[in-house]
């Protein structure tokens, strides 16, 4: 079998874990419930002794785990495709979390901004492709 041409067996993405130092997870809600709006869900039994939370928001899992020796994460990162970019920035604003503005790229507006602990998070909307411009009118056009 050709590694690079094989057949995926990947169905789906269940839940993308982020690191957090122990003791954080009130500010962990503060964020990720008050500012972005996700719901906390209760880790199963089994997991709760670690710490750490897990949230929930239109599909989207995100586990945050307890690092006793955390790193935020700086380079590697989740995209969240949001409804509206705007309205997520003012949120952030309010909350004092810095937005750095990035190119867009085809199709969408993006910007990132970082968790309370310093993992960086990108944020995309979906944007219409650029109309035509029809402002030039050509005139008939000549077969012949």
């Amino acid at each position: 079998m050709n590694n690079t041409e094989a057949e995926s067996i990947v169905l789906a993405l269940n839940h993308v874990q982020l690191a957090m130092p122990e003791g954080k997870e009130e500010l962990a809600d503060e964020f990720y419930c008050g500012v972005l709006g996700f719901r906390k869900l209760e880790k199963p039994a089994q997991l709760a002794g670690r710490g750490g939370r897990w949230f929930h928001s239109n599909g989207v899992d995100l586990h945050l785990g307890v690092e006793p020796e955390f790193i935020p994460a700086r380079k590697a990162h989740p995209a969240f495709v949001v409804k509206s970019l705007s309205e997520l920035k003012v949120r952030l604003e309010d909350a004092n979390i810095d937005i750095l503005l990035d190119t867009p790229i085809s199709g969408f507006e993006r910007f990132y901004a970082s968790d309370p602990f310093g993992n960086r998070l990108e944020f995309m909307q979906a944007i219409a492709p650029a109309a035509p411009d029809i402002t030039h009118d050509p005139g008939p056009v000549r077969r012949g």
